[in-house]
């Protein structure tokens, strides 16, 4: 057995996270580990010598300083252990994001107690610790929304990875931890090329594609306002005068809907590089307002407009040739 399969095994005993776990998460007591900081260890060391040097030379006062000090840094390991206990985890939002930028999970932090909980730090356990992570209060009887980025770099579902929750509190001499890991997961949608050609305009296969729609023509008028309609063609000053909603509509080739058919890119291109493109024009016909349709090998969303339309046309380009859960 290799040595990093001996130390992931290891690591689930231990730590008793084998896997994303059911919300809420509790922090019992098996669950929160306590060893001293650097600083406490050097703290240690200059007690011990101070012990040695006391029963050298018979120095009562060394005595008392150094038991004094070594109570004092005794009762820290107590209140470090209570910063931590019975804190209650559970998994937040994770909005979808675009290979190459940092998925953001959101953890929400719940404590019951009617005691603060101070000087706490949160990040994944993969990374290494830095003075980045800012420290956080929790204050009693409250709940705190807190948010780990994650590096992304490739398409598809990014689950959370196992967390590490910190504290030093009071004197940092002590340092308390817990990891977990929630159920909660992040879809990242393929990189949009960086230079990818324009929109293929003149692909619409449907029939009567210079009637009236929502194109940046010749204005036709009003219609009722749909939830799917761009905000760029709503009539602003109707509502701000306090009428209905209403949605300009534009007579000309600009109302005409835009096919993105996987089949019609150049056949050297590669999947990844196709998912590129079709990532681009899907953002370029949203941003223009036009209606656009998607089609890839086995599936087909017929032309369409809104935020609805564009987030189910980049998650199936996100889990393309991916198994589907």
């Amino acid at each position: 057995m290799h040595l990093s399969t001996l130390r992931t095994s290891f690591q689930r005993w231990l730590f008793r996270v084998s896997g994303p776990e059911p919300a809420p998460i509790r922090l019992g007591q098996r669950r929160i580990f306590v060893l001293p900081s650097r600083f406490g260890l050097a703290l240690g060391l200059t007690l011990l010598v101070m012990l040695l040097a006391s029963i050298n030379y018979a120095l009562s006062l060394g005595f008392a300083l150094t038991f004094l000090i070594g109570s004092v840094a005794w009762v820290s390991i107590h209140h470090a252990f209570r910063n931590l206990v019975d804190l209650s985890v559970a998994p937040g939002r994770a909005e979808p994001v675009f290979c190459g930028s940092q998925a953001r999970f959101g953890i929400l932090l719940h404590n019951a107690t009617l005691r603060p909980r101070l000087g706490l730090t949160l990040w994944p356990s993969s990374t290494t610790h830095t003075a980045r992570e800012v420290p956080f209060d929790l204050p009693p009887e409250a709940v705190s929304a807190q948010e780990v980025a994650i590096d992304t770099q490739t398409r598809g579902w990014l689950p959370l990875p196992r967390l590490t929750l910190e504290t030093r509190h009071p004197l940092g001499l002590i340092r308390a931890w817990s990891l977990f890991q929630p159920d909660l997961r992040c879809l990242v949608y393929p990189a949009p090329e960086a230079e990818a050609p324009p929109l293929p305009l003149g692909d619409d296969e449907r029939p009567g594609d210079q009637g009236r729609g929502t194109g940046r023509d010749d204005f036709a008028g009003l219609r009722h306002h749909q939830p799917a309609d761009s905000p760029r063609h709503v009539a602003w000053k109707a509502v701000a005068r306090g009428g209905p909603w209403r949605t300009k509509e534009f007579d000309g080739a600009g109302a005409r809907a835009v096919w993105l058919n996987w089949n019609q890119l150049p056949a050297p291109m590669g999947t990844e590089e196709r998912l590129s493109r079709l990532t681009r024009w899907i953002i370029d016909a949203d941003e223009a307002g036009l209606e656009f349709g998607l089609h890839l090998p086995g599936t087909e969303f017929p032309p369409a407009r809104g935020l609805a339309h564009r987030q189910a046309c980049l998650a199936a380009l996100a889990l393309f040739g991916q198994a589907h859960d």
